[in-house]
């Protein structure tokens, strides 16, 4: 795009986009919003995250994928796009449903921490035990479950690019 089209599309004048690009003016957050709306940008890809995050144990921003009796919990920056990692503590009879489901990742990877876990893609059910990794194509429908009647399973789950 051109600064007159930016400029035209934001309804600001071609000089404070001229200015803005060349970070000589302090912009409002509405000509920001309305700047990365038309550049196609979300408002986290503007400002430059730490190159380096630490998440120390237990304090990672829950998440929710869905689920019944699972606890999770984010390990990567929410701005991070080309991995997300999620700590995962599924109780007894934890489970993602009955329903195979697929997420908007290339690959989708699980590691077992603790317990088992027993994942179902469309056509091959894995049991996996304390050590075993899965990586697969993330389109692939699956589900999964924690089998035991009396303990908690641990896993990690690993997507690329994050959903």
């Amino acid at each position: 795009m051109t600064l007159d089209q930016v400029a035209a599309a934001c309804e600001l004048t071609k000089g404070f986009i001229s200015r803005l690009e060349r970070d000589e003016v302090s912009p409002s957050v509405a000509s920001l919003v309305a700047v990365a709306g038309v550049l196609g940008i979300g408002m986290g890809e503007l400002f430059d995250p730490p190159s380096t995050q630490l998440v120390r144990a237990g304090t990672g921003p829950p998440i929710a994928f869905g689920g019944q009796h699972v606890h999770e919990s984010l390990l990567t920056p929410g701005t991070q796009r080309e991995l997300q990692v999620i700590h995962s503590r599924l109780e007894p009879g934890g489970t993602g449903g009955v329903d195979l489901y697929t997420l908007r990742s290339a690959v989708e990877f699980v590691y077992v921490l603790a317990g088992s876990l027993t994942v179902q893609l469309a056509s091959e059910t894995h049991l996996l035990e304390v050590g075993d990794a899965l990586t697969f194509p993330g389109r692939t429908p699956h589900t999964w479950a924690n089998g035991s009647a009396t303990d908690a399973a641990e896993v990690l789950w690993a997507l690329s690019p994050a959903p």
